[in-house]
């Protein structure tokens, strides 16, 4: 067991106390298998984890998928209902007197309602804040595999730099980026964003059959997991040589970038990073274009606390890690983004991601 899921749990009862909450209930999501190290199937079963500070975590699995939990008898206890059982009432069974109860962010809203149904008079909440403030900052064996998968990562990147994008679509190259990081040592890539030419202004594209053509700039946001951990990274192509307005952006966007990374120190608040690569942007007179957050945590999720926005006065902590990722998407013409995610340490940020940051010419 390479995590001390008995320390994790200790602290999340912990906190527990701290916030007045006498009953976690986790299910499908992040939360679970960073707490129990198991991972609810994302079914219409229920698999919940009650989680009380007077006694071991219970896991409501079932029966079906009860080959799937781990041995972890020393930690949480374990419950299989059979088909014909009633899972709702043995979870209320097990919360029984609790009187102040937090759901898990991801639990589905039919598992929710049939327990707040059953569990009438108790006050509800969102576990969301209890469980970010356990994960936001990560143990040493968790910055070891994100630092591993961004690796991995920066070895597509140096690969797109030989690759052959013109006259292919958007899908071939997003289906060749994602074989590519399973090479590299992924266990799986996530959907990757590959957005060429005027596609480039949307920063969530899918990619579709556009044929990239010669003088398409080209946004490739990609990542997946290895070890549980993911990566991502966004890294930017032209096919041939850029317009000269596209390069003018790019070192403005170059400009930000580095900025936002020399500014995640640790004490300053996430708003602060934001504040700094939209000022830069904004000063070069291309605010307008800058239309998403600085960046957001990373680790279990590719999206998780802490998030880089205005309006999060956090101060950034020894162990948070976060991707900087300012972005100039300009409407009907090009977009372009660089990504990189960072560790906040005490010695300065440190880069996951470390291939080239400038755009490269392709063919």
């Amino acid at each position: 067991m390479v995590f001390d899921y008995a320390a994790r749990i200790a602290r999340v009862t912990a906190a527990m106390g701290r916030s007045g909450v006498d009953t976690l209930l986790l299910s499908v999501g992040s939360d679970m298998p960073w707490l129990l190290g198991y991972e609810a199937m994302d079914l219409e079963r229920v698999t919940m984890a009650v989680v009380r500070p007077d006694s071991r975590p219970t896991l409501v699995v079932p029966r079906l998928e009860a080959p799937r939990v781990d041995d972890r008898g020393e930690i949480f206890d374990v419950v299989a209902w059979d088909e014909l059982e009633d899972p709702i009432g043995i979870i209320v069974d097990l919360v029984g007197a609790g009187s102040a109860l937090a759901v898990g962010d991801r639990t589905w809203s039919m598992f929710t309602l049939a327990l707040q149904a059953r569990l009438g008079g108790r006050t509800w909440e969102s576990a969301g804040p209890i469980m970010a403030e356990m994960r936001m900052v990560k143990e040493a064996e968790e910055l070891d595999r994100l630092r591993a998968v961004g690796a991995s990562a920066d070895r597509v990147a140096e690969r797109l730099a030989g690759y052959l994008f013109g006259g292919k679509t958007e899908r071939r190259v997003a289906a060749d980026i994602a074989a590519m990081l399973v090479e590299e040592g992924h266990d799986s890539a996530w959907d990757v964003i590959v957005a060429s030419g005027p596609n480039g202004a949307s920063p969530h594209h899918e990619p579709g059959d556009r044929v990239i053509q010669i003088g398409d700039p080209v946004v490739c946001d990609f990542g997946g997991t290895m070890d549980g951990y993911i990566s991502d990274t966004t890294r930017n192509f032209v096919v041939g040589e850029p317009a000269a307005e596209y390069v003018a952006m790019f070192a403005v966007l170059r400009e930000a970038q580095e900025a936002g990374v020399r500014a995640a120190t640790v004490g300053t608040p996430c708003q602060d990073v934001d504040r700094t690569t939209r000022k830069v942007i904004q000063d070069a007179g291309y605010g307008e274009y800058f239309v998403h957050r600085t960046g957001h945590g990373i680790g279990l999720e590719v999206h998780e606390s802490p998030y880089i926005v205005e309006g999060n006065e956090l101060p950034l902590a020894a162990g948070m890690v976060f991707s900087v990722e300012p972005g100039i998407y300009v409407p009907g013409q090009f977009g372009m983004r660089i990504e990189d995610i960072v560790i906040a340490t005490d010695a300065g940020p440190e880069r996951c991601n470390n291939s080239p940051h400038e755009f490269v010419s392709v063919r």
